[in-house]
């Protein structure tokens, strides 16, 4: 298995397993990618496959309508997405995104995380180094095609990656950030059923911690992930 695949395996993040966080967190990308490329999920591809997704998740369709909603009402509140990074205790690095109505608001309490549990709040861009940024896409394999084929047809498309995941009985593609529309038109042309289209921060080497110190940093990434404006957490611990 690859080191993306190991990675995600790893770091499945417990508010995922939590219904209600699911749909805050979907409802959330289904407004900035609305209000980014427009309303109408035929001409906005982003928006398209947040709402497949959705209906995988089998999330509200009143939810998904409202979400769209707020991005296009004039006095709804702008959400941003926003990227902190910062070092945790015995210097894990973390990587901390979010979606936010108040900058102010979602900085302090990243910061507060951070220093209660021994860590430190970075300068934006400060930890990117340790990570690549990936779109990672989850699709239903064909019986037809055989996965050794589709990883040299979709090289050309930006796809670095390609793995299968017996478990769930999908394919899990791993792209570089830049490539996530032209690996979305493939798989949309060829008719793949796409479960999930995602950006994640993977890790470029691990570090080693005891089970001890295991537990305290559980204890500062479970803080980020009860935090409603935190999308997604990574880190670099193995």
């Amino acid at each position: 298995m690859g080191r993306a695949f190991e990675y995600r395996k790893a770091t499945k993040m417990k508010r995922w397993g939590n219904m209600a966080r699911v749909f805050t967190k979907l409802g959330k990308q289904i407004t900035i990618a609305a209000k980014e490329g427009g309303a109408d999920p035929d001409t906005n591809p982003r928006l398209r496959v947040l709402i497949q997704q959705s209906k995988k998740e089998n999330m509200p369709k009143e939810n998904v309508d409202r979400a769209i909603k707020r991005a296009t009402a004039k006095d709804a509140a702008d959400i941003k997405e926003i990227v902190y990074e910062g070092y945790g205790p015995f210097g894990i690095a973390i990587m901390v995104e979010t979606a936010t109505d108040n900058n102010m608001r979602t900085v302090a309490n990243v910061r507060s995380y951070f220093n209660k549990y021994g860590g430190s709040l970075g300068t934006s861009g400060s930890l990117q180094f340790l990570f690549d940024h990936k779109c990672v896409f989850k699709i239903t394999p064909k019986d037809s095609v055989d996965s050794e084929e589709l990883e040299l047809e979709l090289i050309d498309y930006g796809v670095d990656e390609i793995e299968y995941d017996e478990e769930e009985n999908v394919i899990l593609l791993y792209g570089e950030f830049q490539s996530y529309s032209s690996i979305q038109k493939y798989l949309e042309e060829n008719g793949y059923e796409i479960h999930s289209a995602e950006f994640e921060w993977i890790p470029n080497d691990y570090k080693e911690v005891t089970e001890e110190q295991r537990i305290s940093l559980e204890k500062l990434l479970d803080k980020f992930e009860e935090d409603e404006d935190v999308q997604n957490v990574f880190h670099n611990i193995k």
